[in-house]
């Protein structure tokens, strides 16, 4: 089972918004959180002491703190490849290097006598991973994790990040993406249009961006990259990872009735074997309802995401919840009953047949 995760900037907040920040996670379940060491400015201590003190708050609720750095902050904190204990020191769990080294820094930085976690990144989509492989790392002590994009249109496109993506979970090795709340405000730098892994997902609902990560099913860890979060953003996000079935959102039909909602909203889903290019279809609403009465109604013209509910003129089939995978033809006897919430209708692409799911009031 992966893990959900936060991420806090010291140098960017206060310790009590910080801590009160990571309580709130916790609550909801969250083990990962990601900040980040990428330059001191100023008072090299005094930045160091403020670090160590949001992470020994982190470690005293359980959670997993990786910090991220670059060979350049080695050199400003004197610290080497081979000698990790500055980061034990300051009570990190791992480290992810932003930029990284030939390879062989990093196999022989997964055996640090410390644990430390080395987790490297996997946004560069170049065969990096494959040199590290080749030199034998602890791959118990070795995570990849995307990067995140604060400029608007920079974020990974879907295909480089299922490719990106698929050089490391070839030697199942723990993986990590980043989301974007849209309630937080803030980042590692100035400038920030959120932070995301996938360009894709810069504007959509929290709880949608981790719903596609679990659909993919490539991603262990998912991790909201700005701060903070709010309460309910972090509630949603954390039914949707934890969810037996993923929750498609549907908006329901104004004149839809209440028998047709309580087979949308009140029965799980299963996407049927036989795949239909033109529809996904659950068909135990029929055989449950197959008694009750299915008038028809809201029979236009159907378009992709629609969902649909076979009526009385459509005999044995009658009772049948199904969604449009494209647009086709009604003769009157498919009642339009609502519409997969367009924020939403990209994950149609994921669901697979024999997959179970639900429909919850979008």
């Amino acid at each position: 089972m992966g893990k959900l995760g936060v991420s806090v900037y010291p140098e960017r907040s206060t310790f009590e918004k910080d801590a009160a920040y990571l309580d709130l996670a916790a609550t909801y379940g969250f083990k990962r959180v990601f900040t980040s060491l990428l330059e001191i400015k100023g008072d090299k201590d005094a930045v160091v002491a403020s670090f160590k003190r949001v992470i020994t708050h982190a470690n005293a609720l359980g959670m997993e703190v990786m910090v991220d750095i670059n060979p350049a902050l080695f050199d400003q904190l004197g610290v080497t490849y081979d000698d990790l204990s500055f980061f034990h020191d300051l009570g990190a769990w791992g480290v992810r290097l932003d930029l990284g080294f030939t390879g062989a820094e990093e196999a022989k930085m997964t055996r640090n006598p410390c644990g430390i976690k080395i987790e490297v990144n996997m946004s560069q989509g170049t065969h990096y991973i494959d040199n590290i492989m080749s030199f034998s790392p602890n791959r118990d002590n070795l995570l990849g994790s995307h990067n995140f994009y604060p400029h608007r249109f920079s974020g990974l496109g879907q295909q480089f990040f299922d490719l990106a993506t698929a050089m490391y979970t070839r030697y199942n090795l723990n993986t990590a993406a980043f989301v974007n709340s849209q309630a937080a405000t803030f980042g590692p730098w100035p400038t920030q249009d959120g932070l995301c892994t996938l360009e894709s997902h810069r504007s959509l609902p929290l709880a949608t961006q981790v719903k596609h990560y679990q659909l993919m099913d490539n991603i262990n860890d998912v991790i909201i990259g700005n701060a903070y979060a709010s309460e309910a953003e972090l509630k949603a996000a954390h039914e949707a990872f934890v969810a037996p079935y993923p929750a498609l959102r549907v908006v329901p039909a104004a004149d839809s009735t209440a028998l047709e909602q309580e087979l949308l909203f009140d029965n799980p889903h299963s996407y049927r074997g036989d795949r239909s290019e033109y529809l996904l279809r659950s068909t135990q609403t029929r055989v449950k309802y197959a008694e009750r009465d299915f008038p028809a109604h809201n029979t236009q013209p159907i378009t992709r995401g629609d969902v649909l509910i076979d009526n009385n003129g459509f005999g044995q089939y009658k009772g049948e919840t199904q969604i449009a995978l494209q647009a086709m033809p009604n003769d009157g006897r498919v009642n339009v009953v609502g519409h997969i919430h367009p924020d939403e209708a990209f994950l149609l692409d994921y669901l697979t047949p024999w997959s179970g799911f639900r429909m919850v009031r979008g």
